[in-house]
């Protein structure tokens, strides 16, 4: 496209010289030159058009002079449009003044044109680099646009409303959480009804970040839901849905996971392991307790792997805390991680309280200790409580 270029100057003479020297970027239609005799009817032009490129103007002018008219302009707070300002070779104030005002560059009269020829090439450069700019500013806000709206998609797929069964509330407390560290995130949970007295729960960590890690994410939670609700033992939906996730696995993705059926009547917990951190049971006393590391590997890596299927119990007014290496992983101003030990300090301090609280207060201690280090990792939380 043309670049178009207003001449402003009460000099009729220029404005034949200009047509006479730039001739041939005319006709190839690299110049587009409109023409204007006063600040006034430059401004009206600017005003109408709003597609100018470029304004050579003259500073002294009658009835607006250019100095005004670059204040006009300025106001406009159009990056891409380049004022280059004309005056005589001796009036220097004035050049100054337009220099300090935001014009682009300036031209001395005699108008040297091989020179202003140059000077516009420089500000066509300078043009293309701000449109550059501000595309790709453009595109980056379309993105972190869309970024919101996934991650906004992200937290409504996963359960939002506690208590989760009203049915069986007063029976088990059961409460979970996931704060990204990006817009969205790798971690989730679920939890969803088998039968009348059995509830499947998972809490995972999907490797890596951002948005490959949020899709994989989907899938996971997806394939673990569908396979989890069939009935099957927690052995066998582990070793269906590892061998789906590497059939879906790019870039050698895997994910953590934690999957466990819990008895509502009897309080009992088969449950399988795949790689994740090991949950912690705080007893009725207040005293704690880590589950046995896990000796299975994570999903989605190796086909036709044989999980463990492993078996405990909530007894009443014990609960079970799940959690994501967002939290024992975080790290504060001087480097340090929040740890096990920040974990265990917590939740020996809150004691055998209600599953939110618990989860609240983990979240609430990891703040205090991050301080202004900001978060590099996902934070996922849930607790689960036997009431009766």
């Amino acid at each position: 496209m043309a670049i178009k270029i207003l001449s402003v100057d009460d000099e009729l003479d220029l404005e034949i010289l200009l047509t006479q020297y730039f001739r041939r970027k005319i006709r190839k239609g690299e110049y587009e030159f409109t023409f204007a005799h006063n600040g006034l009817e430059a401004l009206r032009l600017v005003l109408e058009k709003k597609d100018f490129d470029i304004i050579l103007s003259d500073i002294n002018m009658p009835e607006m002079d250019g100095l005004t008219l670059l204040t006009k302009i300025n106001e406009m707070r159009n990056p891409a449009l380049k004022c280059i300002m004309v005056s005589a070779y001796g009036d220097m104030g004035n050049i100054r003044s337009a220099m300090n005002n935001g014009a682009f560059d300036f031209a001395t009269k005699p108008i040297d044109l091989d020179d202003l020829s140059r000077t516009i090439e420089k500000a066509i450069e300078e043009i293309d680099f701000v449109r550059k700019s501000q595309q790709e500013h453009n595109q980056l806000e379309s993105i972190k646009s869309d970024l919101a709206v996934a991650g906004e998609i992200q937290q409504a797929i996963l359960p939002r409303r506690f208590p989760p069964m009203p049915d069986i509330a007063d029976k088990v407390d059961l409460f979970a959480t996931m704060t990204p560290a990006k817009e969205v995130g790798g971690d989730f949970f679920d939890f969803f009804r088998i039968d009348e007295h059995r509830l499947g729960f998972v809490i995972a960590d999907v490797s890596g970040k951002g948005v490959p890690a949020s899709i994989f994410m989907a899938v996971s939670r997806t394939l673990l839901r569908a396979t989890g609700m069939r009935g099957i033992s927690t052995k066998e939906c582990l070793d269906c849905v590892n061998n789906m996730l590497c059939n879906e696995s790019v870039d050698s993705m895997f994910v953590t996971v934690f999957y466990g059926i819990y008895n509502i009547q009897t309080g009992t917990i088969e449950y399988t392991n795949a790689g994740h951190n090991p949950p912690y049971i705080v007893h009725a006393n207040g005293s704690i307790e880590a589950l046995p590391m896990s000796s299975d590997i994570v999903a989605g890596m190796f086909e036709n792997m044989e999980f463990t299927q492993n078996e405990m119990k909530l007894d009443m007014g014990e609960s079970l805390v799940l959690f994501t290496d967002g939290v024992t992983e975080a790290f504060n101003t001087s480097g340090q991680m929040f740890d096990e030990s920040g974990l265990e300090n917590t939740l020996r301090r809150v004691g055998p309280t209600g599953s939110e609280e618990i989860c609240q207060a983990i979240l609430t201690d990891v703040s205090i200790f991050a301080g202004y280090e900001p978060q590099s990792d996902d934070i996922t939380l849930m607790a689960i409580k036997r009431i009766k």
